[in-house]
């Protein structure tokens, strides 16, 4: 798909540039906009024609397509426009306002072909099949073939939601009309000798307008999540944290959020843990290169905040090691961070943040539990925690260092 691509569009190779983004997404956009134009005029007329409900409704689906198409178009230009004072992220999520609104608008066709089918039931008449319908159909197929793997090759390499609900959308479609191509066949073969065929047609155009429904729906659900903050793409985070901790003086990190502002447009902010006795200036150093290098490498702004922790005291070591090994041992396993152990004449004061795992809500009980163990420990222990909630889940394995 690359090379096709490259035979309209040079210099496509960098496809994090926002630049390179808005071209490739024109491009697709407008050559879905005629695609399913063509496929939609083709259908609507066949099947006004031939009095096939079937054909006609998957007409009116590819016409449905081709809006989609012109929504992907406008969206991925507006989503350029430069930062202005009302928006000083940027306007990228109006592609994913623009997703929502190709899945609202299949979702909208299908209640329309629904309508359609179930009067084809209740007034059934035999479509007036040809040859040429179902050459028709192959090559209605075979496009929408080439648009699913044109739409999710734009969409996975440049992070264009729009494309990848167009693409999910296409595929949809290609079982839709494959249905509607097995129909009309067993029609002209065997209407003659099988007249309750006759509702075939009919039952045909409501599975159709199903499938584009569920389409639909996913597209809306995937959009919902994304506008709502749902979680945050874990492959590019784990490369993120992972190059933090390479990093020397960064004992460990905690608290890493991406914040999604649309397609090409995060920004990402951290905790690093630092020994509570290395020099300022020269952490200081190490924090601003790794902002820097990772802001360049990824193309994400990085804001991190330094924790310092006490490290080379041997009782603080081994308290913090046998609090860790308790929650890990916990279901589901748990994980503290920022831990500091501050004695006094009568008691010593655990103070730590324990991270939940995703949708724990049981605070009251952990802290019993906690606090339990803690006292088993040395009965002069205080525990002082602070429940955080884990944005991007790491679980005990993959995080080294201190947490």
């Amino acid at each position: 798909m690359k090379a096709f691509i490259s035979l309209f569009l040079k210099d496509c190779g960098n496809y994090k540039d926002q630049g390179t983004r808005k071209r490739i997404g024109t491009f697709g956009s407008l050559t879905g906009l005629i695609c399913n134009l063509i496929l939609a005029l083709m259908k609507i007329l066949l099947g006004i024609i031939c009095a096939a409900v079937s054909v006609t409704a998957d007409g009116f689906n590819n016409l449905s397509d081709a809006g989609g198409s012109l929504i992907a178009l406008i969206t991925v230009r507006m989503a350029q426009k430069p930062y202005d004072e009302d928006h000083p992220f940027g306007h990228g999520r109006i592609e994913y306002i623009g997703a929502m609104a190709v899945g609202v608008l299949i979702i909208v066709f299908a209640v329309e072909l629904i309508k359609s089918a179930v009067e084809s039931i209740m007034n059934p008449v035999f479509p007036d099949i040809s040859v040429l319908i179902i050459i028709l159909l192959v090559l209605a197929i075979l496009m929408k073939l080439f648009l699913w793997r044109l739409y999710g090759w734009i969409g996975t390499n440049t992070d264009n939601p729009t494309m990848t609900a167009a693409s999910a959308d296409s595929i949809s479609d290609v079982l839709a009309t494959s249905a509607v191509l097995v129909s009309m066949i067993v029609v002209m073969l065997l209407g003659e000798k099988l007249p309750w065929l006759i509702y075939l047609d009919g039952i045909m155009g409501i599975i159709v307008a199903l499938l584009v429904f569920k389409a639909g729906f996913s597209v809306l659900k995937e959009t919902v999540d994304r506008l709502l903050g749902g979680k945050p793409d874990r492959e590019t985070g784990e490369k993120i944290i992972k190059k933090m901790l390479s990093y020397d003086g960064i004992l460990g990190v905690h608290d890493f959020v991406l914040h999604d502002y649309g397609p090409g447009r995060s920004m990402a902010s951290v905790h690093a843990e630092v020994s509570a006795d290395c020099n300022i200036v020269e952490i200081h150093e190490v924090i601003d290169r790794a902002e820097m290098e990772i802001a360049r490498e990824y193309q994400i702004p990085l804001c991190v905040h330094l924790d310092p922790i006490v490290t080379g005291d041997e009782e603080t070591e081994q308290t913090r090691k046998q609090m860790q090994d308790f929650l890990s041992r916990m279901d589901p396993p748990l994980k503290l961070h920022d831990f500091r152990r501050v004695p006094g004449e009568n008691r010593i004061n655990l103070i730590f943040d324990v991270l939940l795992a995703p949708g724990q809500t049981n605070e009251s009980e952990l802290l019993e539990k906690i606090t339990a163990h803690a006292k088993e420990l040395d009965q002069r222990h205080h525990c002082v925690i602070h429940f955080d909630r884990d944005y991007f889940y790491i679980s005990n394995d993959e995080q080294t260092g201190t947490d």
